[in-house]
């Protein structure tokens, strides 16, 4: 038999799952989501007298000792009418809010890497920084045939915003790129 290398439960019971919940103050709906699988899954493991096993052993161990873990992954609430993700595949790097018309922006970071995040070390970029992060993720304004391409586009001119709408703001030489949602108050 070979020797384990790691103290990571071998199971879990359906009272553990149920207090870590407890104590993250999370719905089951909530704490599925978190931690990736289908509620019906979670209510499932809550459920059974059997042991729980596989990773969310090693989940639950890891929830139990960082909890405040989970409110660093929490997406703010929404307060401006745009909302960027910046992505590196499909993860969440920055979440940038922006009020165009009172020109304010507001970010949140869910990476320690600065070479991934929006904005770099910058946590309060102003309105003007948001723009020229905008038009880093698009061609250049002084690309030759720029008229060609913006037709291609269905745009009327360079709009960096309208850009990325259209591109997401993908470029060929990284794996980046840009999810808007708008949104308005009733």
């Amino acid at each position: 038999m070979q020797e384990k290398m790691f103290v990571t439960p071998e199971y879990i019971t359906a009272k553990e799952i149920k207090a870590v919940r407890g104590q993250l103050g999370l719905t089951q709906k909530e704490f599925a989501q978190l931690i990736g699988c289908s509620k019906p899954t979670v209510e499932r493991w809550e459920r059974s007298e059997d042991a729980i096993t596989g990773p969310i052993c090693l989940l639950i161990k890891m929830l139990e000792k960082y909890p405040d873990y989970v409110e660093k992954m929490k997406i703010p609430e929404k307060t401006y009418p745009i909302r960027l993700y910046y992505m590196h595949g499909q993860r969440v790097c920055t979440v940038i809010d922006v009020n165009e018309m009172k020109r304010l922006v507001k970010i949140r970071n869910y990476t320690d890497n600065v070479m991934f995040r929006a904005f770099g070390t910058n946590e309060e970029p102003s309105y003007e920084q948001y723009l020229e992060f905008l038009e880093s993720r698009c061609f250049p304004r002084s690309r030759d045939k720029m008229k060609l391409i913006l037709k291609d586009l269905d745009l009327p001119f360079y709009d960096p915003f309208m850009i990325i709408e259209k591109t997401e703001g993908r470029m060929a030489e990284d794996d980046f790129w840009i999810k808007i949602e708008r949104w308005s108050y009733g």
